[in-house]
C-alpha cells in the first residue's frame, strides 16, 4: 500500500514510484469515480487514450467532428 497526502488546497500528492508505474506527468489529466467504498482516480494518459480509440465504432466520424469544433474556437 502506498500513501499520499491532501494539501489545504486540496491537492493529493501521489507517490512517485505510482507517477512512473501509471505515466503521471505534471499536466497529466486525472478523473476521479465515486464508488460506493470509496474513490477510485484513474490517469488519462497516451496509453489510455490510444487503447480506447475506435472502441464507440464511429469510423472517425467523431474525430472529424471533434477537429472541426476545435478548429472553429481557434478561429474566435
Amino acid at each position: 500500500m502506498e500513501v499520499g497526502y491532501v494539501t489545504s488546497k486540496g491537492q493529493v500528492v501521489i507517490p512517485s514510484r505510482l507517477r512512473r508505474k501509471y505515466g503521471i506527468k505534471n499536466g497529466t489529466r486525472i478523473n476521479f469515480y465515486e464508488e460506493s467504498d470509496g474513490i477510485k482516480i484513474i490517469p488519462v494518459t497516451h496509453d489510455v487514450i490510444e487503447s480506447n480509440v475506435g472502441f464507440m465504432r464511429t469510423n472517425g466520424k467523431l474525430l472529424k467532428a471533434l477537429m472541426e469544433e476545435k478548429k472553429k474556437e481557434r478561429e474566435l
